[in-house]
């Protein structure tokens, strides 16, 4: 099915100095958060380039500090400056992604040589990922059949855009199981693990950073991050860079359908670049878009009806839901493609084996025999952050529709969301629309064609927040930053270290 459909200042002249308490006035709350904002870290030699490493502790749930508490898991590659501006907290996405990691690889190949050298880079995983408190939802032996379900259609085949009233139930059935497992293996922390307690973990971070105001690079999901921090602390943004914009509010069902259609877009522009190229697995360059898209589309029909060969011996079988997904993440970089058209020539030699492996790598489903938390921790924050229809008849409605834009990736990513249906009502919080009224220039980039976030959603978080300002990549690919073009790197470069943004309406080609 699916899963990972669901998948910024004029003011400050740095970020440096002794940290800012709990936020808010005097009350009983803000007395009992002083204890977690008055934490240092510990730093610990570990990894290369001078990393470290630390924890930092926040409570479990903020309207009850006094009670459990979660380790959070941070690391830290110092300046190269000895006058450094401060922290830089970065964030790679997901929901799910490891900060902690994404630490070591951002200063090392995304953040700019002028960056790098005035400020730490940080990252942490955030509550319920990897090494903070990971949250669990499903076994292993679970997993590769939640995340790829085949759609049992009237006629026997495996169609997302045409579920038989048994595989309705049946996936709604896997869903749900999706869900009580969280109960089982995880208790309470499936209930804190929104968005906007992973923003107020932040805060409690800056503050251990020590660091007045907090300076950030989200990339994807990280944006999300991002406008939550700014929306709740607006007086302590100092620069923030939302990279690859989730869309601010859009409900989930919303938000599957159009990413299908931001896929749809990155599809065809792969397939513009192969029909060019000697030897393209989808024909000639006298084919046509719309002719070599439909013979993908059949490749992916006949794997419905029967699975293509698996060379990896990994107990899956190669059916439609596993090698559309394979298609998807080599999306989202150009430099896929390449991998992507001898993955797919050898598909219509009916062996699946290498979409099957980039498959795996969209759910870092390891070493074939093991997943990390990637996949629990996406569904569980998305269905936390987002507004769902709790009957399976509107997200039957909404396939209808988005297949009809999206022949290839509509229905399948529609249905991604379907997990939503069933979480519980409480740890699905309503949120006002997020402004981060009174915060200062708020750095918003897209790409015309990613695959993974749709342009559309960073106008929508550019138009959302006050102070947003859009600055376009016309290109392919997920994100924009260190990516290669000059003209966004530098602008970005220029914001992080002065807090002044481009000039609105910037377009980078």
């Amino acid at each position: 099915m699916g899963a990972a459909a669901l998948a910024l200042v004029a003011a400050a002249a740095g970020c440096s100095g002794t940290g800012g308490g709990a936020p808010g006035g005097a009350g009983a709350a803000d007395d009992a958060l002083a204890e977690f904002y008055g934490q240092d870290i510990d730093w610990r030699d570990c990894g290369d380039e001078g990393a470290e490493c630390g924890t930092f502790e926040v409570p479990l749930d903020y309207t009850r500090p006094a009670g459990e508490r979660l380790e959070i898991a941070v690391q830290r590659i110092p300046a190269s400056s000895p006058d450094p501006l401060g922290s830089l907290v970065v964030n790679p996405g997901g929901p799910g992604g490891s900060g902690f990691e994404y630490a070591e690889s951002a200063a090392a190949h995304t953040i700019g040589d002028s960056v790098r050298k005035r400020f730490d880079v940080v990252g942490f995983d955030p509550r319920g990922v990897e090494r903070s408190a990971p949250l669990t939802c499903l076994r292993r032996s679970g997993m590769d059949d939640f995340i790829a379900i085949d759609f049992t259609s009237e006629d026997g085949d495996s169609d997302p855009a045409e579920v038989s009233d048994a595989g309705l139930r049946e996936l709604a059935g896997v869903n749900r199981g999706f869900v009580e497992g969280c109960r089982e293996l995880s208790g309470d922390l499936m209930m804190h693990v929104g968005t906007d307690e992973v923003a107020r973990d932040v805060d409690v971070l800056r503050s251990a950073l020590g660091d007045d105001k907090l300076t950030f690079l989200g990339k994807s999901y990280g944006s999300f991050l991002g406008a939550h921090y700014a929306d709740r602390f607006p007086e302590r943004v100092r620069a923030l860079v939302l990279d690859g914009a989730m869309h601010p509010s859009a409900g989930i069902v919303e938000l599957g359908m159009q990413q299908a259609e931001g896929a749809g877009i990155a599809l065809r522009s792969f397939v513009r670049d192969c029909l060019d190229r000697a030897r393209c697995p989808l024909g000639g360059a006298e084919a046509g878009v719309q002719q070599a898209t439909d013979r993908l589309a059949g490749l992916l029909d006949d794997a419905g009806r029967e699975p293509l060969r698996n060379g990896l011996d990994d107990g899956r079988e190669a059916t439609r839901s596993w090698l559309e997904l394979g298609i998807h993440s080599a999306l989202y970089s150009e430099s896929s493609w390449p991998r992507l058209r001898t993955a797919l020539a050898e598909a219509f030699d009916g062996d699946g084996t290498r979409l099957m492996e980039m498959a795996g790598d969209l759910y870092n489903r390891g070493d074939s025999a093991e997943y990390t938390n990637y996949t629990s921790a996406l569904v569980a924050v998305n269905c936390s952050d987002r507004q769902s229809p709790r009957d399976i008849s509107a997200f039957e409605d909404a396939v209808e529709e988005a297949h009809d834009a999206s022949p290839i990736f509509g229905a399948a990513l529609t249905w991604g969301g379907l997990t939503c249906a069933y979480w519980p009502d409480e740890a699905a919080a309503e949120h006002e629309p997020l402004d981060a009224a009174g915060a200062p220039p708020i750095l918003v980039v897209g790409t015309t064609r990613d695959s993974a976030t749709p342009y559309t959603w960073a106008e929508a978080m550019a138009r959302q927040l006050e102070s947003g300002v859009l600055l376009t990549r016309d290109g392919d690919g997920h994100t924009a930053y260190g990516r290669g073009n000059a003209c966004i790197d530098d602008a970005v470069d220029t914001y992080l270290l002065k807090a002044e943004p481009p000039e609105k309406g910037t377009v980078c080609s």
